[in-house]
């Protein structure tokens, strides 16, 4: 199931729309930013559960793991050939 407190800034400067994700914890090979038709950039990944080692004791589970998805529909100034992702 998604989980949804992936929160995302989106910004449009004269040069290009900017999107910031929230994604602490994640390299880069475990989010996945693509472009679907219409327009739509999807940005998705998994959060996987942390290793439990039996002696540890948690005192808080705030953090969500599992899949997530944010989809944005882009504007048409939006230079479809020119996406990247850092």
């Amino acid at each position: 199931s998604a989980f949804m407190s992936t929160r995302v800034d989106w910004k449009e400067t004269p040069e290009a729309h900017v999107f910031k994700a929230d994604l602490p914890g994640l390299k880069k090979e475990d989010v996945k930013v693509e472009i679907e038709d219409d327009r739509v950039l999807q940005i998705s990944g998994e959060r996987s559960v942390e290793k439990e080692d039996k002696n540890d004791e948690w005192h808080r589970v705030e953090r969500s793991s599992g899949k997530f998805m944010r989809r944005f529909r882009l504007p048409e100034n939006a230079k479809m050939e020119q996406v990247k992702a850092a």
